[in-house]
């Protein structure tokens, strides 16, 4: 009987404006005059294209972020920056985030099919419930939903789309020119969802397209957001600071993924990883203390009391953090709060240090030394069962995508951790995930599309 082939590496790049550092925009190394010039983006794909990466990520909020006066924030709507870079690349995955509590599953469902007929089967959704009481303030909205509610609502949501991209069988169109029949109507099936949150009659006005359905992608890691991937999810963002913490998660999901019904191998996890490559080790802690003079203690200061949900503006830079609230009460990212908490905590970190340690990654890990201590770094992580593979998040952009592509990619490759050609076509190829078939159940019978059921 053959051997099953190694285990090998995920690896996404994960796109953000001029970097992942909140100083990035500041160093002469960066480019922030191009975070809305098409180019730059598809000058960033075309480098993770030539590193042999699975998929490039562009994460998005239905706000301005932060305080704009201080880092270079907003910028392009993620799937219509996606289907420009679809034209210019052959094998990159195309993953964006879109919102399940200020959408609806009709036009998520056409947008997220339109984009893997254009790319050929490369698209991916991170599905997100949105934390951020701003964002509920641009729908209309005094609160926030409520964080289970936006979970209750989001597992209905997905299910809506799934149904809606199954809702064109594969041999539905059956192009007979003679006969004048473009689609078998048998084939193409209204869903009629009548739930909770939405009532969607359907089919999908888009054909099934070249995956069956876009990869879906999940970034939450508290108790509702990991029942949530574990029910859902083919690719988990996550960011841990220990390799303990890494394991305990990886463990607890599979099981729990298991528990759905599903094998634990249909999920693939990737915690986030902020590299800080230098040609020595004193080389990229240098570049990471560059980058941590330049930050505002302003913003820090503010987006550090975003992840807290407690105000900490006036208090002294060099003294401890407040009495938090209760992680019950937060009613935003309940799993960033517990992470940058227990950091705090852990290592009794004053706020200017909390700020300097999120600067790199906002809670994931930063790691800083030369490619060969950064490709152990991923090793270590990967073969210690804490990952399938990593989220990768340059402290700056174009060089620090550039110098991982160049620099550690080859290593990896060097010690059979990861591909050296693309060996499939979609998204779904890259991870090692099959296509899903298309399912009847639950549709009503057939009806004349377009007539009265």
């Amino acid at each position: 009987m053959p051997s099953s082939p190694p285990r090998q590496l995920h690896l996404n790049a994960f796109l953000m404006n001029a970097g992942h550092h909140d100083a990035a925009w500041r160093h002469p190394l960066t480019e922030p005059e191009r975070v809305t010039d098409l180019t730059y983006f598809q000058q960033l794909a075309g480098t993770a294209e030539r590193g042999l990466l699975d998929s490039v990520f562009l994460a998005d909020g239905l706000t301005l972020p932060g305080n704009v006066r201080h880092n270079a924030l907003g910028g392009f709507e993620p799937l219509t920056l996606l289907s420009a870079l679809a034209a210019v690349t052959e094998h990159i995955g195309l993953i964006a985030t879109v919102s399940t509590t200020f959408n609806e599953p009709f036009t998520t469902a056409r947008a997220f099919a339109s984009l893997d007929h254009l790319s050929g089967g490369r698209a991916g959704w991170n599905i997100v419930t949105s934390g951020n009481v701003d964002e509920a303030r641009n729908f209309g909205r005094d609160e926030h939903l409520e964080h289970g509610l936006r979970y209750e609502r989001a597992r209905e949501f997905v299910d809506v789309a799934v149904k809606l991209w199954d809702s064109w069988e594969d041999d539905a169109i059956v192009l007979d020119r003679a006969n004048g029949v473009y689609a078998d109507t048998d084939k193409v099936r209204p869903i009629d969802h009548r739930g909770t949150h939405f009532r969607v009659r359907g089919p999908l006005n888009v054909p099934r397209s070249p995956q069956g359905r876009p990869l879906l992608v999940q970034a939450g890691s508290s108790e509702a957001g990991k029942e949530f991937a574990a029910r859902y999810a083919e690719a988990v963002f996550t960011a841990q600071q220990t390799l303990a913490d890494a394991q305990a998660f990886y463990n607890d999901l599979k099981s729990r993924t298991t528990r759905h019904g599903r094998a634990a191998d249909d999920v693939r996890i990737l915690p986030g990883v902020c590299p800080v490559i230098g040609s020595t080790e004193a080389e990229a802690r240098a570049l990471a203390q560059q980058l941590t003079d330049l930050q505002v203690p302003e913003y820090g200061v503010a987006q550090l009391s975003g992840m807290l949900g407690t105000d900490l503006t006036g208090l002294p830079l060099d003294g401890p953090l407040p009495e938090l609230p209760d992680e019950r009460d937060i009613n935003g990212n309940k799993s960033r709060f517990r992470l940058v908490a227990e950091l705090a905590r852990r290592e009794g970190l004053t706020l200017r240090e909390l700020i300097a340690r999120l600067g790199g990654g906002r809670g994931h890990r930063v790691v800083a030394g030369t490619a060969e201590q950064i490709a152990d770094h991923l090793q270590e992580w990967f073969t210690e069962g804490g990952a399938d593979g990593f989220n990768i998040m340059p402290p700056y952009f174009p060089g620090g995508l550039d110098h991982f592509v160049d620099q550690v990619v080859p290593i990896l490759q060097t010690r059979g951790l990861f591909r050296t050609e693309y060996t499939g076509r979609t998204l779904r190829d890259h991870y090692g995930l099959s296509r899903p078939v298309g399912s009847r159940a639950g549709l009503p019978g057939a009806v004349q599309v377009g007539q009265p059921a």
